[in-house]
């Protein structure tokens, strides 16, 4: 595994959920706040994106994506003026075309995420994340909007299976759209350098292994300083202190998803023993692993 499917995948719950929007004319809807993730694309026409809170309003035309990876209140509207008076998204019934007989078509969506352990680059991300429709910018997130404006249909023979499945390559798109462009930033710092990439990836792969920062230098082909020098900079924590959150992540994952035994969770997370392991999650989480699943589930 890479860091970035990593990180998506340690918050991920569940499968995404998505609506399609009609409307035309004068409107404006709400979308309250979300415990995970939610975007926006736009199908055809345009319209405006105001976040709560008194963010700037955002112009969205026809191919352009946003994110918003906290679940940020919003307000769509087909103009950047008052929010007041916005419907509940769950509530809007505008006709479809407007007396210009303009139609805007969105498709709108959530991801279930735990955002309790957020991996650092998921939470560099800022409120709002556009991406928009450029030619020549971001071939696969193109390709999965126009993938995604396909499989609408319903009707079409496993359009039920093709969904889920698209939204989630849409969210690994959306992130690398946002690292390709993003001017500042640690994790895309991090992910443009050499060295630090290849330890994280060597981490990311086996996080189980018996690692050493001797072992861990070899594999990204420099010494044992120049490993602990550029990821600690870059980074922010020394690579075995890395590790340990990992591995510990990893666990609480594991915990929150499966009922696997302690055991077998100590061991894939590279702990001997349960007790190990318990020792561990206590100290970076202030609960037991015992305490972390019952509370989970």
């Amino acid at each position: 595994m890479d860091v970035v499917s990593d990180a998506i995948s340690a918050v991920r719950i569940g499968q995404p959920s998505s609506n399609r929007l009609r409307v035309g004319g004068s409107w404006r809807t709400r979308l309250a706040p979300y415990e995970g993730a939610g975007f926006h694309v736009v199908l055809a026409g345009g319209c405006w994106l105001r976040p709560d809170g008194g963010g700037e309003p955002v112009t969205l035309g026809a191919g352009d994506v946003v994110l918003l990876p906290r679940g940020a209140g919003h307000v769509l509207a087909d103009s950047p003026g008052d929010t007041a008076g916005a419907v509940p998204f769950e509530e809007i019934r505008t006709p479809p075309h407007g007396p210009d007989g303009r139609e805007v078509e969105l498709l709108c969506g959530k991801y279930r995420l735990d955002h309790s352990r957020v991996h650092p680059l998921l939470a560099e991300l800022p409120d709002v994340v556009h991406l928009p429709n450029r030619v020549g910018a971001h071939p696969e997130l193109r390709s999965a909007v126009d993938l995604l404006a396909r499989e609408l249909d319903e009707r079409r023979p496993g359009a039920c299976l093709a969904l889920p499945s698209l939204l989630d390559l849409l969210l690994v798109y959306m992130v690398r759209a946002w690292m390709t462009e993003a001017s500042a930033g640690v994790w895309p710092a991090v992910l443009s350098d050499p060295v630090t990439t290849a330890a994280l990836r060597a981490l990311h792969s086996d996080p189980a292994a018996p690692w050493t920062n001797d072992r861990l230098a070899a594999e990204a082909g420099v010494s044992r300083a120049t490993l602990a020098r550029r990821f600690t900079a870059l980074v922010g924590r020394p690579p075995m202190a890395y590790l340990t959150w990992w591995r510990l992540t990893l666990a609480a994952t594991r915990l929150r998803d499966t009922d696997a035994p302690l055991a077998a969770v100590a061991r894939e997370a590279g702990y001997g023993t349960p007790y190990a392991l318990s020792h561990a999650f206590s100290r970076e989480f202030g609960v037991t692993p015992g305490r972390f699943r019952a509370a989970r589930s």
